[in-house]
């Protein structure tokens, strides 16, 4: 039996220039960092031929090809496994539509998992390559990379990604009081509201690659992510909120289901109890909520939005790990 443990993520700048729409033309780049929520993939031999994966459904096979779920599909084949095999997974927070990067933190987990049952030890580069393959290249996801590196490196990283499809991960230099002041004015807030990413990307992708103004704005999100990890290595916190609130006011413009009235709202109304900055997670219509604040104006806050759910989190300095191992007799 083996366990992976892959941390989700918050996305603080630069979200959709990781997609091929935007870098392959010039450099997008992203400030993300791993958090205290993961996802578990249990892989355990099974006594029989049989395949069994078990998620939101249960599907027993006879071969990898009749599996439906397509992530664990992929997987079986990228790896090798094609038989006797039971894969579990358990998720510590709501596993799609939330905005934390859940479905390839998943895939970066099953690959650990298999790579380790078949008795290999795979890189945080290897597994955040694999996992783009198998989303992007497999199942035709519009999505983009910077999910699949920061759940397999963990960490507050920079992470570019270039023309000739390379991807640079630099870990962000701060003093640990930095870290530690903006870890703690994060407050995390789970709206209730959940939607459908590949709508959202799909929509941003083509206008990417059609609107010249597009391109512009997710220029300009790639320099405050180059800003963002500037003013962190500068120690200088402060900054970090109006980056924060810049970034949201030009994302929302990159697609029609990023924001609604009701996020709207909830933004205004944060904002007018002491938040300096904050975004939707993710690709955006639902999921968490996330504002920068001072720590004294966080009662306030939350005081202003009773119906959201604040989730305490704290960062995780490691990415995707196998967790625990038993060898067969």
């Amino acid at each position: 039996m083996i366990i992976s443990r892959t941390p989700l993520r918050i996305s603080f700048a630069g979200g959709g220039s990781d997609l091929a729409a935007f870098y392959r033309d010039e450099p997008g780049a992203v400030v993300s960092v791993s958090i205290d929520k993961y996802i578990y993939i249990n892989a355990n031999a099974k006594f029989d031929h049989q395949i069994r994966a078990s998620y939101s459904v249960t599907e027993i096979v006879n071969s990898v090809e009749e599996l439906q779920h397509e992530l664990i599909r992929e997987a079986l084949k990228l790896t090798g496994r094609d038989q006797s095999i039971e894969i579990t997974s358990i998720s510590d927070i709501p596993s799609q539509g939330t905005g934390l990067g859940s479905s390839s933190t998943y895939t970066v987990g099953l690959l650990n998992a298999l790579h380790a049952f078949c008795g290999r030890l795979a890189s945080a580069e290897r597994l955040a390559r694999e996992a783009c393959y198998i989303e992007i290249e497999r199942c035709g996801a519009p999505i983009g990379k910077q999910d699949q590196y920061i759940a397999a490196y963990g960490g507050l990283q920079f992470i570019q990604f270039n023309p000739d499809e390379t991807v640079f991960v630099d870990p962000v230099i701060c003093s640990t009081t930095t870290r530690t002041t903006l870890q703690n004015r994060l407050l995390m807030l789970y709206t209730g509201q959940t939607r459908q990413t590949a709508t959202v990307l799909t929509e941003q992708r083509s206008k990417t690659e059609q609107d010249a103004r597009q391109r512009a704005n997710l220029r300009r999100l790639v320099q405050l992510a180059h800003d963002l990890r500037a003013v962190l290595v500068a120690n200088d916190v402060d900054a970090f909120g109006e980056i924060l609130h810049e970034g949201w006011m030009l994302k929302r413009q990159l697609a029609s289901g990023i924001s609604n009235d009701r996020i709207d709202a909830w933004y205004e109304r944060g904002r007018a109890a002491g938040a300096m900055g904050g975004k939707i997670l993710g690709a955006g219509g639902g999921g968490f909520l996330l504002l920068y604040a001072p720590v004294e104006r966080h009662a306030a806050i939350l005081a202003a939005l009773p119906e959201l759910r604040c989730v305490p989190i704290r960062f995780e300095p490691q990415g995707s790990k196998i967790i625990y191992v038993e060898e067969e007799l």
